[in-house]
């Protein structure tokens, strides 16, 4: 049985690359759709959003001197990509409701006829008939990360929880890819998340957040069947409350 009834999750950019750093890694894809599913099916209402860096990033462009409004605003465009990429992989493999299909992307800029122009009431109706819905394009403003996105949709979609799907099994001191020494942390508050530096998100998002009591658990997605484990509450990432 699910721990949870509606979700946010946070997928990465990078990650739907898989090895190759760019593009879309097309066995990633489908495994991430068959997760999502599963979790559908178990009576979980999935509101999603996806980075883009496996596309383009917004800094680093301006890190190469592009304008950095420009530069973000072709980050939220990759953000669209993606998340039409999942739901086309999850609508491939799932039967519509009442003729819609089952996936839903939705955009915090118009972008008719490629998806919906969202809003949280339409999004939250959505949800509770059983659609994942994508909220693509950032928050639809320069200078704030796909992880602000999140935590604010979380929010206004009055998810029960916040899940980040990254490629490590949760949160570490340090970084586990660079010092071995690094220890999992299984349980933090926010405060401690602010004390000990901890990088796990944006201060913007973890404030937003803390401010507004949305919880945050941090895992691998990239094991297949993590996303379910999650649901049933089994402790594989780390939890932030």
């Amino acid at each position: 049985m699910a721990q949870y009834k509606r979700v946010l999750l946070k997928l990465s950019g990078e990650s739907l690359a898989a090895g190759s750093k760019q593009g879309i890694d097309t066995t990633r894809l489908h495994d991430y759709a068959s997760q999502i599913i599963e979790i559908s099916d178990m009576g979980v209402e999935v509101a999603i959003v996806v980075g883009g860096g496996n596309i383009f990033r917004g800094m680093a462009g301006s890190a190469e001197g592009l304008d950095r409004v420009s530069g973000d605003r072709m980050g939220m465009l990759a953000t669209v990509i993606n998340a039409l990429a999942i739901s086309a992989a999850i609508n491939a493999q799932c039967p519509s409701i009442q003729g819609t299909p089952r996936a839903v992307v939705m955009t915090s800029t118009p972008m008719e006829p490629y998806a919906r122009y969202y809003d949280a009431l339409t999004a939250r109706q959505l949800l509770a008939q059983g659609h994942i819905v994508f909220v693509a394009g950032g928050t639809g403003n320069p200078f704030f990360t796909t992880d602000s996105a999140s935590a604010l949709r979380g929010i206004e979609l009055q998810a029960d929880i916040m899940l980040k799907g990254t490629r490590v099994d949760g949160i570490y001191t340090a970084d586990p890819e660079r010092d071995p020494s690094a220890t999992k942390l299984f349980r933090l508050t926010y405060q401690e998340v602010y004390d000990r530096g901890l990088r796990i998100m944006d201060l913007t998002a973890m404030t937003l957040c803390q401010e507004n009591h949305l919880p945050i658990i941090v895992f691998d997605m990239d094991t297949t069947g993590n996303l379910a484990r999650v649901m049933r509450g089994e402790e594989i990432g780390s939890i932030v409350s």
